[in-house]
């Protein structure tokens, strides 16, 4: 995956912030607000932390899960509960959704200047480093826009 990949899945979830207060709770416990604050979360604190990390401890140790998803090309629906540090809070503002969103696009921007073993710590996956950056953020992004597309069909 790459830049121009997790581009347009960030240009994807812009185009769904004018439909940020929709909700389906057939579909999802969350509306729309939800899973773009959670996107951008996450986008946000992957590379923050990437960026933060130690290169020199960096451990190949990608599970095999991790394997798995990415040949997959996809993560199934209701099976991981997002951690609290990258759950949106009660109310989330459209200016907030905005404002993280251009955060997401300059820290997108960045991560090609990174060292090849700058990583993040998943919880189930363990180190992804630069080069699975992208595809996680695609792969994680994606997954999310379907639920919004899916909350949108009603």
């Amino acid at each position: 995956m790459s830049l121009e990949k997790a581009t347009v899945a960030l240009n994807r979830l812009e185009s769904h912030i004018e439909n940020h207060s929709i909700s389906n709770p057939k579909v999802s416990k969350g509306d729309i607000a939800w899973h773009i604050d959670h996107c951008l979360k996450i986008i946000n604190g992957v590379v923050i932390s990437t960026q933060k990390s130690d290169p020199s401890t960096f451990k190949n140790n990608f599970s095999f899960l991790g394997k798995l998803f990415f040949i997959l090309g996809f993560f199934p629906r209701g099976k991981a509960k997002a951690p609290k540090y990258v759950t949106p809070p009660e109310v989330i503002l459209k200016e907030d959704l905005i404002s993280q969103l251009q955060e997401a696009k300059t820290n997108i921007n960045s991560i090609a200047a990174l060292n090849k073993n700058a990583y993040f710590k998943h919880p189930l996956f363990g180190h992804v480093n630069k080069k699975k950056i992208y595809t996680f953020l695609v792969l994680h992004t994606t997954h999310h826009l379907k639920i919004m597309e899916d909350i949108l069909k009603k």
